[in-house]
């Protein structure tokens, strides 16, 4: 392992090797260990973040001219495109996704940049209505200190929508990127350096979720948590947070429902379906996992899904004509399996798929999977993180409705009609973030992300992150008002 490329923490503008104990960076496409990372240990993490608190402290950034921010991260955003064909690359390793689709992603990342330095430069103050000869000005400040953790089906793009918003609002930023995927998180280090960022602005500190993340979110010197993953994690940090009056932002998970009705033709349908369910091998938080398909198309549009479904090309994710790349881990394939297990003793139908499969005799590969199952299924209603769909037949509109509505999770979800009117009714019945009609997937900066229920709490991109990530100051003048003394009776009083 000592030959293998080593990526230490970014830490105080230097990577540094700051543990002797290190982590192996698998390829999910071939089983090699391609890279090392530091295991971060609580001494330092404490030592990261008194650092990163003298940082904010000094004001070298949380002080600096809006005008300075903008500047910083636009250039970030410049050096970001121009290095896009090596991130491109560490991502397809990384994660074990179709380099066509990390090329498509990671092209549009720079875009977050831009916008949150827009927002840097152009964020205004306000006055409120106050009674009387008063002026009330509110203004955003900084938070302090902030954690972010950051997930390995999309490092790079989730780290950065974090990281954006974040420094356009003036804080300090340490990050804690997933352990299965922190290389080109890490990479962000330098880049952000080189864009004339401050040195101990931005912290980039790899480990266990378990070990490092939990010594991150436990100390009472940090302002805010921003968590993208799994509900477990968010339970284990949370107490501690709620005790030390921490605000977190959480994202943690989806079942999006896609809803296909009768005007929407088959073929426009089946299209769709595929987009939505099979991106990112159906890792993804808004996964089209289950397919709503409305009974006067339900035989014909399943019928050419299972066709599709079969023919899409499982592959070396490094090769341009692969469409379904590798899961995760050896445990994502036997979470995938384990729920195809399930489904079919609940007495699903698989239409396609089911397996787990190899490439070249290695990777961790599952085939894009179709089952046909009820609404109260395990399938139907728990986040698989994997290629493997749920199928429900619905006999009316009302039924996807309630479908649709029917798990505990509310982040994302799509309708699919021609229908302008049932369009807006659907969509307005759903309960979720994030409703598209005829799209999926669709993302931009200034979009707000985010779910209802245990699908978590604020959001990502827009106005809405840059804010969650200030505090607001309230300054009162009065200008006009003479103040209100005690009478000289009241003023002379003696209280025992």
């Amino acid at each position: 392992m000592s030959t293998l490329p080593h990526h230490p923490n970014w830490v105080n503008g230097a990577y540094q090797l700051t543990t002797e104990e290190r982590i192996p960076i698998i390829n999910p496409a071939t089983e090699a260990i391609i890279a090392t990372i530091d295991s971060t240990s609580s001494e330092m993490v404490s030592s990261v973040i008194e650092s990163s608190l003298q940082n904010f402290s000094s004001g070298v950034w949380s002080k600096a001219d809006a005008s300075a921010r903008f500047a910083v991260l636009s250039k970030a955003a410049d050096l970001l495109r121009a290095r896009l064909p090596e991130f491109i690359n560490l991502e397809t390793h990384q994660t074990g996704r179709p380099i066509r689709e990390m090329e498509a992603q990671l092209q549009r990342i720079p875009e977050w940049l831009e916008y949150f330095a827009s927002l840097a430069r152009t964020q205004e103050g306000r006055v409120t209505p106050f009674k009387g000869p008063v002026i009330n000005t509110l203004t955003r400040l900084p938070l302090g200190v902030v954690v972010q953790i950051t997930p390995w089906n999309h490092p790079l793009l989730i780290a950065t929508k974090k990281i954006g918003a974040a420094l356009a609002a003036g804080n300090s930023v340490i990050v804690k990127p997933s352990e299965s995927a922190p290389l080109s998180v890490l990479d962000m280090g330098k880049l952000f350096q080189d864009a004339g960022l401050p040195d101990g602005t931005l912290q980039i500190l790899s480990g266990y979720g378990r070990e490092t993340g939990k010594f991150l979110c436990e100390s009472p010197l940090i302002s805010k948590i921003d968590l993208t993953g799994g509900l477990g994690t968010y339970a284990s940090i949370a107490p501690t947070a709620s005790k030390n009056l921490i605000p977190i932002t959480a994202e943690l998970g989806g079942k999006a429902p896609v809803c296909f009705f009768p005007s929407i033709p088959v073929e426009k349908g089946v299209r769709a379906a595929l987009f939505a369910s099979f991106i990112a091998s159906g890792q993804t938080c808004v996964t089209g996992s289950r397919l709503l398909i409305h009974a006067e198309i339900y035989n014909q549009f399943v019928e050419l899904l299972v066709q599709r479904t079969a023919a899409l090309r499982v592959g070396d994710p490094t090769d341009d004509r692969t469409q379904i790349g590798a899961v995760i881990s050896r445990a994502s394939v036997e979470r995938c399996t384990a729920f195809v297990s399930q489904a079919m003793r609940e007495g699903g139908k698989v239409l396609c798929g089911g397996k787990p499969i190899s490439v070249g005799g290695k990777g961790f590969f599952f085939e894009p999977t179709l089952i046909e199952t009820n609404m109260a299924s395990n399938l139907a209603c728990n986040e698989v993180f994997g290629p493997v769909i749920a199928i429900i037949k619905c006999e009316s509109e009302e039924e996807i409705i309630k479908v649709a509505n029917a798990t505990s999770f509310a982040l994302g979800a799509s309708v699919w009609t021609n229908d302008f009117n049932q369009a807006h009714r659907v969509a307005d019945k759903i309960d979720a973030g994030i409703v598209w009609i005829n799209g999926h997937h669709l993302n931009d900066p200034s979009s707000p992300w985010g779910g209802f229920k245990e699908s978590g709490m604020g959001k990502e991109n827009g106005i809405e992150a840059y804010e969650s990530y200030t505090k607001v100051k309230s300054t009162v003048i009065n200008y006009g008002q003479d103040p209100t003394w005690f009478d000289d009776e009241v003023q002379n009083a003696r209280y025992g």
